[in-house]
């Protein structure tokens, strides 16, 4: 198959031994053919419109602005951009906050190997894929009579959130999402009213409780 034909992929990871992982499965894959690499979500978008890959398989917890800030920015500047995450997260709540920030797909690392080229193809088909372990989970919260609160955060709500109960100052923040501290302390004011919280104590609670992090 030409090159013209085949598949273009950007991989980004700020593993590169995930990155190697990764690219050996494709290479078993006739049809695809991995264009670029980048280590971080800054990266990826600084060198997005050299390559416009037909899609880009994107980790979340990258130093930096992180995955889901690279999913918004790119698909804002490219919104034809594909992004399909593929994220070691397989709370419903990652999943679920990706999409909003524009993915067109989520994949649990752990089903890598056997659901990553079924995922490209059916983000490339135009449709949103769910790997198993996270479509399950989604299914389950649905079902449920309470709903997850963080489904009331936006995705920038969210990746702020998880960076505040992760311990990262106001201004840290603000200069990785580069953004106004004063803008900062805005959306750490409306998290807290949305989620019901006063305390960086209540918010660290939360999270645990939500599956966001391990107590």
């Amino acid at each position: 198959m030409s090159a013209q034909n085949l598949i273009s992929i950007m991989l980004v990871d700020d593993h590169a031994v995930v990155r190697a992982g990764i690219r050996r499965l494709l290479d078993q894959e006739t049809h695809m053919n991995v264009v670029a690499e980048a280590e971080s979500a800054e990266r990826a978008y600084q060198i997005f419109g050299e390559h416009l890959p037909d899609i880009t398989i994107m980790d979340l917890n990258m130093p930096g602005m992180g995955g889901m800030e690279g999913i918004k920015r790119i698909v804002a500047r490219y919104p034809t951009a594909k992004i399909l995450v593929l994220s070691m997260h397989e709370n419903a709540a990652f999943a679920s906050q990706a999409l909003k920030a524009g993915a067109k797909g989520y994949l649990a690392k752990s089903g890598l190997a056997e659901e990553l080229s079924n995922a490209i193809d059916w983000v490339l088909s135009g449709q949103t894929y769910l790997g198993k372990e996270v479509a399950q989970k989604i299914a389950s919260q649905l079902s449920e009579s309470n709903n997850d609160p963080m489904q009331e955060l936006s995705a920038r709500e969210f990746e702020i959130f998880r960076m505040l109960v992760d311990g990262v100052e106001l201004g840290k923040i603000a200069t990785t999402l580069n953004i106004s501290l004063k803008t900062v302390a805005n959306y750490q004011t409306g998290i807290k009213q949305k989620l019901g919280v006063n305390s960086p104590v209540e918010m660290v609670r939360l999270a645990i409780r939500c599956g966001l992090i391990e107590s």
